[in-house]
């Protein structure tokens, strides 16, 4: 049975009632005029509900459909302070959070009371101590990243800076994370949006990220430009010279930073012209095969005046990676370094399939540069970074007993800014002023403050794994192997790294494949000249089910 006024109308009807009634009353005090005021807007709001076009729920619910709106809007922030657990990760825990506040404000970061992590769990780690733990002088640990084809090697800190534009981060934001990098003795990773007089403010070690749009290097028509080059690679404040062939957020995609938000600033920065398009396409221009990337590396190393030259990748298909080693064996070029960056990075907005189901996650793709490396006999000559939700000791130790010499972090340090992880990073509305170009919101971001907090964050986190690897009996991250972190695999079963993996012995390339199913299926039909796949042996091996 329909009654005159549906009951989804109701409130809309008793918000008309109330108005007029108030509106009768309105000599009887300043209560009725607030009324009145209060219920006239609301009776507003339902009257263009009504008359809209746009939502149906609206126009069935009118007044009412706001009140999902605004739980919509608020539910991020109140999933993440009120209903989350302390360990639930969303995709940072509260706890993963709270220990980089504590560390960035150089605070108390002890617990009491035991851990809240359930020590039976499937996918709990653990790294195993020794009675006979060893004594430690300095946190500061460091590589040496330069191979012999390197003239200016650099002393990396284990702990750097990944790779965030100027742009996508806010102009203080850089100037604090440069800041810190240079009171810490790390680096500070460009990103692809190249050197902005905002990274030059402080004088922090840059590594110069290049990606596919040639930001910093680059002729109008988006080609490479080898004399833009070389102006911004010989400055001394460029230590590291980082190809990007793809990034964890979203690999394979590329970008486009749309005119209206191409400012002057960032077009001088970048080189593009104001009032057009940025766009940073899905794949290189200056090659296109395995060999191409290598002989681009080289000319890179000798413009810079012989620099550390390496690229940065998220792991796809494995025969393009297997063709880019191959490469190395063919040429007899290296890079000095390969940072491998994971699909769970995340500080550049992606598509949801991109960000969900796009690339390899870090522990596998670092295994598998790190085996084929090894397996080439080249893993002495080439350093191996690697990104991807790292937060604590913790997290480089695990990394590095994977085949890691050094690690990178973006969302750790953001949230050493101050990041509180609203998720509005893509919108121009970060409330941090972190991730926004809005001068209402980046110029209240304090630098000397937050540059202090990037370096206590990137201290303390180093002091934490020097306790780690002091429990453990050793000396430095790079003795770490996968014999000491264990993980559980069921609630009876533990297993250490070195046996849940594949490790590849040194040179076994060289003289034929390793038992390991990828290499069996793809490392021979790999192709130094070619990223195309290889469809004969995937027509083969599809036949025969084994993929």
């Amino acid at each position: 049975m329909h009654t005159l006024v549906p009951s989804r109308y109701w409130p809309f009807a008793l918000c008309l009632a109330v108005c007029a009634l108030s509106l009768a009353m309105l000599g009887d005090g300043v209560a009725w005029r607030w009324l009145a005021a209060a219920s006239g807007l609301l009776s507003l709001v339902g009257v263009i509900d009504l008359s809209q076009r746009r939502s149906t729920l609206r126009r069935n619910f009118p007044v009412t459909a706001h009140i999902r709106t605004f739980f919509e809007f608020f539910r991020p922030m109140l999933r993440q302070y009120v209903v989350e657990s302390d360990t639930e990760e969303v995709p940072f825990s509260h706890a993963q959070r709270a220990v980089v506040y504590q560390r960035a404000k150089n605070v108390l970061d002890k617990r009491p009371f035991g851990t809240e992590l359930d020590l039976y769990a499937t996918q709990y780690e653990w790294i195993n101590h020794s009675l006979a733990p060893a004594r430690i002088d300095s946190h500061d640990f460091r590589i040496a990243i330069g191979g012999p084809q390197c003239r200016q090697s650099y002393s990396a800190s284990v702990f750097n800076i990944s790779a965030m534009s100027f742009g996508a981060l806010s102009a203080n934001a850089i100037r604090a994370l440069n800041e810190g990098a240079r009171r810490g003795r790390f680096y500070h990773d460009t990103g692809e949006g190249s050197i902005s007089v905002y990274h030059r403010e402080h004088g922090g070690d840059l590594c110069w990220e290049i990606g596919s749009g040639y930001f910093g290097c680059r002729n109008p028509d988006g080609s490479f430009s080898e004399e833009r080059f070389v102006e911004n690679a010989i400055s001394p404040q460029v230590k590291l010279i980082e190809i990007k062939l793809s990034q964890g957020a979203k690999p394979g995609h590329g970008g486009v930073l749309p005119a209206a938000k191409v400012s002057r600033e960032i077009a001088a920065t970048r080189g593009v012209p104001m009032g057009v398009d940025c766009v940073s396409p899905a794949a290189h221009s200056a090659f296109a095969t395995p060999l191409g990337l290598l002989e681009f590396v080289a000319r890179l190393r000798d413009k810079s005046g012989g620099k550390p030259t390496g690229f940065k990748l998220a792991l796809g298909h494995p025969w393009e990676w297997f063709g880019i080693a191959k490469a190395m064996q063919q040429s007899g070029i290296w890079p000095d370094f390969i940072v491998v960056d994971g699909g769970e990075g995340g500080t550049g907005a992606a598509p949801l399939e991109f960000t969900d189901h796009v690339g390899a996650p870090l522990r596998e793709a670092l295994l598998l540069v790190h085996n084929t490396l090894v397996g080439l006999g080249l893993r002495d000559k080439i350093r191996i970074g690697a990104s991807g939700k790292i937060i604590t000791g913790f997290d480089l130790a695990r990394t590095f007993a994977l085949g890691a010499d050094w690690c990178n972090a973006a969302r750790g340090f953001m949230f050493a800014l101050g990041c509180i992880q609203s998720q509005n990073c893509h919108t121009d509305r970060c409330p941090t002023g972190v991730a926004t170009q809005d001068p209402s919101r980046w110029r209240k971001l304090d630098v000397a403050d937050k540059a202090e907090r990037v370096k206590m964050f990137h201290e303390n986190t180093l002091k934490a794994l020097k306790e780690l690897i002091a429990a453990a009996g050793l000396a430095h991250p790079n003795e770490i192997g996968p014999e000491h972190v264990i993980r559980r695999v069921s609630s009876t079963e533990v297993r250490s790294l070195a046996s849940l993996y594949h490790f590849v012995k040194p040179g076994e390339l060289l003289g034929g494949l390793p038992d390991h199913a990828v290499f069996r299926v793809f490392w021979q039909a790999a192709r130094a000249d070619t990223f195309a796949p290889p469809h004969t042996v995937l027509e083969q091996h599809h036949t025969k089910g084994r993929i």
